[in-house]
């Protein structure tokens, strides 16, 4: 049986796959921040939803990208999370190369 790994460094090699993974960059690395800020901050997914009046599984699925009704996160959520695992939102727009 094939790792994630080895999988996705399969389906990299089909151009037509390549051009999705990489539109979804962007979208990946938001929700590593997620977890990345509430694993530094020692706290769990409940620990967060109650600290911004909310269910563990809203938590969830903000962190696992909207689930199956797929939404952007508002901004205002973004920083109501921040601020429940001890972080400041930040959004910067950065040239393409």
């Amino acid at each position: 049986m094939k790792s994630h790994d080895e999988m996705i460094k399969e389906w990299k090699q089909d151009p037509a796959f390549q051009e999705e993974y990489d539109a979804l960059e962007a979208e990946f690395l938001l929700f590593d921040e997620l977890l990345n800020a509430r694993k530094e901050a020692g706290l769990t997914q409940a620990d967060v939803a109650e600290r911004m009046g909310t269910q563990t599984s809203a938590i969830a699925r903000l962190e696992a990208g909207g689930g199956s009704n797929k939404h952007s996160p508002s901004v205002a959520t973004l920083r109501k999370y921040a601020e429940a695992v001890g972080c400041q939102l930040e959004i910067r727009l950065v040239r393409q190369q």
